[in-house]
């Protein structure tokens, strides 16, 4: 059953290779990892912009990380989203597959049940 499921379109081979990389892009848009990252990027702005460490290029309301924070979350959103919808396909896809599994598993547990009544009748 597993090589038949390593062959199912389920798998990530199947996808684009932009899907993959926007897989990959929400997975660390979703980590502790990248939420670091920003605290400590905002941070690293601030303290070079505020104490004047370096020529000021965004001065104190700082617009200008902002502007780029904004840019970010409206990049990732629907990067994330998408995604999403291709977890939720993944989803239906493993169920149908888990669905048509049981069936055959159903079939067969029939089958084995209608060979033991055969055996049981014999028997007595």
């Amino acid at each position: 059953m597993k090589n038949s499921f390593n062959n199912h379109p389920i798998n990530k081979h199947r996808w684009s290779h932009a899907q993959r990389i926007a897989d990959k892009l929400a997975n660390f848009a979703g980590s502790w990892g990248f939420i670091f990252f920003v605290i400590v990027f905002t941070i690293i702005w601030a303290m070079t912009n505020a104490y004047e460490i370096i020529e000021k290029f965004d001065p104190y309301p700082f617009a200008f990380l902002n502007l780029m924070l904004a840019i970010i979350t409206a990049v990732m959103a629907p990067i994330i989203l998408m995604s999403q919808n291709r977890e939720s396909q993944r989803d239906r896809i493993r169920a149908e597959y888990d669905y048509q599994i049981n069936k055959k598993s159903e079939k067969e547990i029939q089958e084995i049940k209608k060979q033991l009544d055969r055996i049981e009748r014999k028997l007595r």
